[in-house]
């Protein structure tokens, strides 16, 4: 599915969907078996300086492993953002020069699943652990004692 960015940003309008985490293809390999059902809202909208943009919104769960002892664990998401539209590749680097904002090219349909995919890599932690207390030690480790 594409859309006319321009378009939704200009009439405020919005689309949403569920999509399942693992058919992203930047995302799959980051999550551990299990649901990863992602609710994501797309809206149009406009930053403080009235420049055409889309808002970003994704609500769900996904597993991932903890780094520290391999176990699985669910990761909830809540992420919202937004991204700036940009016409051309001039206009994406003259706005990427003079905002911290995201730009995005928008000169053609703008496929919504790529920019969820965006946000939810941004949601991710970049190395997941649940806490300290939380981890038990996978099958067959060893434990080291001190010698006194």
């Amino acid at each position: 599915m594409r859309v006319d960015a321009w378009k939704l940003a200009r009439e405020r309008g919005s689309i949403e969907g569920n999509i399942d985490a693992h058919r992203l293809a930047r995302i799959a390999d980051l999550l551990a078996p299990g649901p990863a059902d992602i609710a994501w809202r797309v809206a149009g909208a406009a930053d403080a300086e009235g420049r055409a943009a889309l808002a970003v919104e994704l609500a769900g769960e996904v597993m991932l492993t903890c780094q520290r002892c391999l176990g699985g664990f669910a990761w909830p998401i809540r992420q919202e953002g937004s991204v700036l539209l940009a016409a051309s590749e001039g206009e994406l680097e003259a706005l990427d020069a003079r905002t911290d904002a995201e730009v995005v090219l928008a000169a053609g349909p703008v496929d919504p699943l790529d920019l969820v995919e965006d946000e939810l890599l941004l949601a991710l932690p970049f190395a997941p652990r649940h806490p300290a207390d939380a981890c038990t030690l996978p099958a067959g480790t060893m434990t080291t004692h001190r010698r006194t």
